[in-house]
């Protein structure tokens, strides 16, 4: 198989198996709330994934080195295959066995996802994809699977029910683990990495992480911005919706608009991304995204401004994450990417539940425009300040040399 063709196979495997997973997002809460109607354990089984998935995301990359990331990446999708052919049995299990399964299938798409996307730079390497191009293209494919994932959900529960709907998520997977068996044969590296204990490894991929102020910077600023886009999603939004239009439909407006927005910010992304500064456009990207949102939910009751502010923002969103993804394959040793992708995964999660539980408290204390017009100022000081602060250009790679894997 061609190198191109190789790429285009993991790249597409991993888009399967997230398009299986945001069927899972719409099927799974509404399997707990047909099988025990309650709202309060619909919460609890999507902290049941979530938690572990930022841990395994973390924690388990020092393993994955040990096995080998491609056989992590196999045997971590046909284990989710199986996890997930189980879920779908959960009725009949009780829900105590559905919160351990779906906390089993989350830790087991958190490594998943990291190996997978270790394999993406040595893939592009090969094929001759400039890095940048390959990540601006992956993440607007991606957010076409959550939209296009979420559609075919709730489509699949009514066409052949929750239960199949869940299968179909085992079978994404299963196909993908496939797919990466079968066609995907990254070279051996030159040098076979050094044996270390699990603490020792893992320490390494912090360390590394610690002495690398641009890197770190870049996923402090990522994940405060996660947590405004989560509060906005989680409380503000609906919030604005309710008092202002009084129609529920205006939601899946707004988040329609900037999704789509962000889909054409990333094909111009793909396309012109290389030319573009780096540090400029990370930080104009992040002032574009968060603040004029929640300003125009603060100050106007006419959708229509919203609408065209929210789609400016998800234009200007959709070089964020390319950024920071070129710059964790360019920055990181390729010994220690494994881990320092999956501790960075990690940070960047961090703001999503925080956020949730910000939105809430801001409106409690403020009422909702207050707390807007102070968020909107805190998101901006909080997301663009740091960038600004830094004197260090963050648009070109720090040499790649072999780093000792203890902290400095």
């Amino acid at each position: 198989m061609s190198p191109r063709r190789e790429l285009y196979t993991l790249v597409g495997a991993d888009l399967l198996s997230n398009l299986g997973t945001r069927i899972s997002v719409v099927a799974i809460p509404w399997l707990v709330l047909q099988t025990t109607g309650s709202p309060t354990r619909m919460g609890l089984v999507a902290a049941a994934e979530t938690l572990p998935y930022m841990l395994s995301s973390a924690l388990a990359t020092p393993w994955a080195d040990r096995f080998g990331v491609r056989r992590t990446a196999v045997t971590v999708d046909a284990a989710s295959a199986a996890a997930m052919a189980v879920v779908a049995l959960a009725p009949w299990l009780g829900f105590g066995a559905l919160l351990a399964l779906v906390a089993v299938a989350g830790g087991l798409r958190g490594i998943g996802d990291r190996v997978k996307h270790v394999l993406f730079k040595p893939a592009a390497e090969r094929a001759g994809v400039p890095l940048l191009r390959l990540t601006s293209a992956y993440d607007g494919l991606a957010r076409g699977m959550t939209l296009f994932g979420a559609v075919l959900g709730g489509l699949l529960i009514n066409w052949v029910g929750v239960t199949r709907a869940i299968w179909l998520d085992a079978a994404t997977f299963a196909v993908c683990a496939l797919l990466i068996g079968v066609l995907v044969r990254p070279p051996a590296p030159a040098q076979p990495a050094p044996r270390e204990s699990y603490l020792r490894a893992l320490r390494g991929g912090f360390g590394y992480l610690r002495t690398d102020r641009v890197l770190l910077t870049m996923l402090v600023v990522v994940s405060v911005s996660n947590m405004f886009a989560n509060a906005s999603v989680a409380v503000w939004i609906p919030l604005w919706v309710d008092r202002v239009l009084g129609d529920p439909a205006g939601f899946g407006l707004v988040l329609g608009v900037f999704s789509g927005g962000a889909l054409l910010g990333n094909l111009l992304f793909t396309v012109a991304g290389t030319r573009l500064p780096r540090q400029a456009t990370f930080a104009l990207g992040l002032a574009l995204s968060g603040a004029p949102r929640l300003l125009a939910l603060a100050l106007s009751d006419d959708l229509v401004v919203v609408l065209v502010v929210t789609f400016v923002s998800g234009i200007a969103i959709a070089a964020v994450n390319p950024l920071l993804g070129a710059a964790l394959y360019e920055r990181v040793p390729a010994a220690l990417q494994t881990r320092v992708l999956g501790i960075a995964g990690s940070v960047a999660f961090l703001g999503l539940p925080v956020g949730a539980l910000l939105g809430g408290w801001s409106v409690a204390a403020l009422d909702l425009r207050p707390a807007l017009l102070v968020m909107t100022v805190a998101c901006l000081v909080l997301t663009v300040g740091p960038l600004l602060l830094r004197r260090r250009a963050a648009d070109r790679p720090a040499a790649a040399e072999p780093v000792a894997s203890t902290p400095a």
